[in-house]
């Protein structure tokens, strides 16, 4: 194993249980999936049961393919929506740190994200087994691609949020 390939390796299991966890985190942690609901809805999404499991869904299954190094620019893709979807609703609206709740955290996980897409998994994954190999510019450009795609789609589809009242 070469440093290059441990140092990918190093990155996608981290991500991939970061990934992991805040899934879990919205299927299984304090408010499970009504309290996960509810907070979709409140940020203006339609169909808070439907956006809480499609987040565990594609934040858990992201993770596992992360942690396999299997069709990465697509586990990428499904993260950089994530983040996307979290950053504009949630965190932009706060600033920049995390410590405010703003977007610093998904900004990161993003990039990441990208960047693992470009490098593609390393040689220590099952896609260097499968001899599957979409990185580089065209790695970047599918996961970015991707996950801009869905997270229109997500937001154009389902977001609907309150109009201010004045008073």
């Amino acid at each position: 194993m070469t440093s290059a390939d441990f140092a990918l390796l190093l990155i996608r299991v981290v991500l991939g249980v970061v990934m992991f966890m805040h899934g879990y985190n919205h299927w299984l942690g304090g408010g499970k999936i009504p309290g996960t609901a509810g907070w979709f809805s409140g940020l203006g999404l339609r169909h808070g049961t439907l956006q809480a499991w499609l987040s565990v869904v594609t934040e858990i299954g992201a993770a596992i393919l992360l942690i396999l190094g299997l069709f990465t620019p697509l586990a990428c893709a499904a993260t950089i929506s994530v983040m996307l979807v979290a950053g504009l609703l949630a965190h932009r609206p706060n600033g920049f740190f995390v410590f405010r709740e703003g977007y610093e955290y998904v900004l990161t996980i993003g990039v990441v994200s990208v960047a693992l897409a470009i490098l593609g998994p390393g040689g220590t994954s099952l896609d260097a087994l499968f001899d599957i190999e979409i990185t580089g510019w065209a790695g970047g450009a599918v996961a970015f691609g991707i996950g801009v795609v869905a997270t229109v789609g997500l937001l154009a589809t389902f977001w609907r949020p309150q109009a201010k009242v004045s008073a």
